[in-house]
């Protein structure tokens, strides 16, 4: 521990980038300073493009089985994330298709995501059901700059309602889905996203579309002792999985349709986007309750506690996010680690300077530093510490500042990342736009 770092006295433990015992002492002591341990443990990432943080999230994981988690939510697609899950638990095909089709937000080319990916297959090979360790998204169905058609989803709810209850045996048995989902481009143009004139979110065939899938989701809890015997718990909860994602893409269109000046329209749909993560996180905690605590994994804008910001398109888009909410319904069940960068050659993102958090951060000793938030906050005492400005937007990096640190847990520090895969040589660029 190096004596010249003031928040010394805050570090739970450092480590190297291959995690082992270093890393389980100072998740324990993470733990330890805890009252209640918590149900779901946020690790959030200030950027999606610096590989370093899914590598460390990865190591996380192994050691948080020990822990008892067991499951792992990202911020990507619930729906798609059922055939990770599927095959992450014994399912067929190859993991090279799960990749390809798991996975929303180009999630699916990072090196990281499949590394993890392999290893719960490997680790859930022969070990029973409750000692699995389940995958799952916690995003809605859609893209930074669109949003899909609910077609897929809402057929999905029909179609098994249909076939085990009959069409005469509910409301909208025989309703006619295709004449009101229309043409899909509609839904999924861009021009949507960007301006509420070219959303067919307010239009006569999306609100009947709405109240169609309300009426299927009472219909899917209605006969829930029916369908179940019928078929599987599991199998019900994939249908209401679908029909969720259906409503979910039905409100965010509705409000795309918002004529509502730019950026307050720009910070209801984030609003939007976050209210589903938390429907998404609480039906995952629904299922996963039984078996152990869910370790979710984002960007720090989605899990931080308190209202989050980000400046898009010249304009300050204001929402809270979908951490600031579960922790209000939740509190203490809810514990949230901050994710932290100094230099990364991936980024280009050079030595954070003197004066700034990241500054004063990189003289904790260790490569990777989890530090307690609240002991940060109480060793920065008359020091004031600004913003790094050394940032570019296409680096996607939202820096350490006093509302973070007020509204986590811990902070978890990676000092310097380099390219590729920790501990070898080799590059590897995140795909996307460092979009949150």
């Amino acid at each position: 521990m190096t004596s010249t770092s003031p928040f010394a006295p805050a570090l739970h433990g450092s480590f190297g980038p291959e995690g082992g015992r270093r890393l389980a002492a100072a998740l324990s002591a993470f733990f330890e300073a805890r009252e209640i341990p918590p149900e779901t443990l946020a690790f959030g990432e200030p950027t999606h493009l610096e590989p370093a943080f899914g590598y460390v999230r990865n190591r996380m994981l192994r050691e948080l089985v020990g822990h008892g988690f067991r499951s792992v939510a990202l911020e990507s697609d619930r729906v798609a994330a059922l055939r990770v899950d599927a095959f992450v638990r014994g399912g067929t095909g190859t993991l090279d298709r799960v990749m390809a089709e798991g996975f929303s937000h180009d999630f699916g080319r990072f090196d990281a995501n499949r590394e993890l990916v392999a290893w719960l297959r490997a680790y859930n090979d022969g070990r029973p059901d409750g000692e699995q360790v389940a995958f799952h998204g916690f995003d809605a169905p859609m893209e930074t700059m669109s949003a899909p058609a609910p077609r897929a989803f809402l057929l999905h709810l029909h179609r098994y309602l249909t076939e085990h209850l009959g069409p005469d045996g509910f409301l909208h048995g025989r309703a006619d889905l295709e004449r009101l989902l229309g043409d899909d481009e509609r839904w999924s143009s861009t021009a949507a996203v960007l301006a509420a004139e070219h959303s067919p979110g307010a239009s006569a065939e999306a609100s009947a579309l709405r109240g169609i899938t309300d009426d299927l989701l009472v219909t899917l809890n209605a006969q829930a002792p029916r369908l179940v015997a019928a078929t599987s718990l599991a199998d019900w909860r994939r249908a209401r999985t679908h029909g969720r994602a259906a409503m979910g893409l039905l409100r965010y269109h509705a409000q795309l349709a918002d004529p509502a000046a730019p950026a307050e329209r720009l910070s209801r749909m984030s609003a939007v986007r976050d209210a589903l993560m938390v429907e998404n996180l609480h039906g995952i905690r629904d299922g996963e309750r039984d078996r152990g605590p869910t370790l979710v994994c984002g960007h720090n804008a989605h899990l931080r506690r308190d209202r989050s910001s980000l400046r898009m398109g010249g304009m300050d888009v204001v929402w809270f996010g979908a951490g600031a909410i579960l922790a209000t319904l939740v509190g203490d069940g809810y514990a949230f680690v901050a994710g932290s960068l100094g230099r990364s050659a991936t980024l280009g993102l050079d030595e954070p300077p003197a004066g700034t958090y990241e500054g004063a951060l990189r003289r904790v000793s260790g490569q990777y530093a989890l530090l307690d938030a609240h002991r940060i906050l109480e060793a920065t005492g008359d020091t004031s510490y600004g913003v790094r400005e050394d940032v570019r937007p296409e680096q996607g990096y939202a820096p350490l500042d006093d509302a973070t640190l007020r509204h986590c847990d811990a902070v978890l520090h990676i000092a310097a990342a380099g390219r590729g895969r920790p501990g070898e040589e080799g590059a590897e660029v995140g795909p996307g736009d460092g979009a949150v």
